[in-house]
């Protein structure tokens, strides 16, 4: 069974544009996962990991919540506050502030 972990769209989009070099066509379901992460990848894998690395120096963020930040680039605090909804964290202009930073930082 292969291992089981969280990859950011940028990785998803690389990761299908080599199976589809390796194979002679896709599956259905490949093809539209394809398609939808050349449309909203935001970053390169090797920005996206870049970024994962200064998210995770950052205490606050939890792995999960790590990823969706590096798929949707959030550039405005009401973006950022979205993303920890589920969470049971509230944020200060702080620590929202340290999120945009790093994510400019590589978009």
């Amino acid at each position: 069974m292969p291992e089981e972990r969280l990859v950011a769209l940028a990785e998803v989009k690389e990761m299908l544009e080599q199976e589809s070099k390796d194979r002679t066509e896709l599956a259905n379901e490949q093809k539209v996962a394809l398609d939808h992460a050349s449309k909203f990848a935001k970053l390169s894998t090797k920005e996206a990991q870049k970024l994962l690395a200064d998210l995770k120096e950052l205490d606050f963020i939890s792995e999960p919540v790590a990823y969706r930040i590096i798929d949707i680039c959030p550039q405005y605090p009401e973006d950022v506050r979205a993303l920890f909804a589920k969470e049971r964290l509230i944020l200060d202009k702080k620590q929202i502030d340290q999120v945009i930073a790093a994510v400019k930082k590589h978009v």
